[in-house]
């Protein structure tokens, strides 16, 4: 599969406190790269480097092959690196459609905005991911919150993302709403995307995912293809069992 992002030893330092010490990571086209952990094991740091917001302390980021800096979240957008966070950054009075086109609007003479085209548009998107919604024009927060997620991701992947980083997409939700998402992970990878799933459940990355990577205290304890984990040995890393090896490391500094 062709690798997109590789991280090579990297590095996250604020001040005397290590976030991300020596992480290795490849995200490949049409592949899930599921990284779990718990409350400060690292992943929000990850996200944000992956997403542009924090630069590394050390090690190499590249991405295509060419090492890069990114500097900012538009540098990552541009790379086609879209970070979906859990929080969701949507407008809750506003239209299914309004959000869709949220900071990208289409717009004809005198800046007029192409209404009409931009709901046909949103509707045909979500549609081609499996979602069909009787009516765009509903307020987002008139959903569920499986529905705004899935819309966050069709939106990222219509306006050309290459690379999916979802955080804790699953965390607030049900198990009817976490697989309407699943299924949506799963449509991302079949059209050649990578996805990168922050998640603190195993139960749910063993469901799509490819590859797993878990943190510990900043450290990378478990780095493994599907093939070479079961899904008992991964919660009993995410668990606790890896987490006690990144504290012997702590404690041996």
């Amino acid at each position: 599969m062709n690798t997109i992002i590789s991280l090579e030893n990297i590095q996250k330092s604020y001040g005397a406190f290590d976030a991300l010490h020596g992480v290795n990571l490849d995200v490949r086209a049409g592949e899930v790269l599921c990284v779990l952990g718990d409350n400060g094991a690292g992943k929000s740091t990850l996200i944000k480097i992956l997403a542009g917001l924090h630069q590394p302390s050390g090690g190499v980021m590249r991405i295509d092959g060419n090492e890069v800096i990114l500097d900012s979240p538009r540098a990552a957008l541009d790379l086609g690196i879209a970070t979906v966070y859990q929080n969701l950054a949507v407008v809750g009075q506003m239209s299914v459609w309004r959000n869709f086109f949220l900071g990208q609007e289409l717009t004809g003479p005198l800046g007029r905005l192409r209404s009409a085209e931009m709901r046909e548009i949103t509707a045909q998107a979500l549609k081609d991911m499996g979602i069909n919604l009787p009516n765009v024009d509903v307020e987002i927060d008139a959903l569920s919150g499986g529905q705004r997620q899935v819309v966050a991701i069709a939106r990222a992947m219509h306006f050309g993302a290459r690379v999916l980083i979802l955080d804790e997409p699953t965390a607030a939700l049900g198990v009817k709403q976490s697989g309407m998402v699943l299924k949506m992970v799963a449509t991302a990878r079949k059209r050649g995307v990578a996805v990168v799933l922050i998640t603190h459940n195993p139960h749910h990355a063993y469901l799509i995912g490819d590859h797993f990577t878990v943190l510990g205290l900043g450290r990378q304890i478990l780095d493994a293809p599907r093939a070479e984990i079961a899904l008992e040995e991964l919660t009993r890393q995410m668990a606790g069992g890896g987490q006690l090896e990144a504290l012997s490391h702590e404690l041996e500094r």
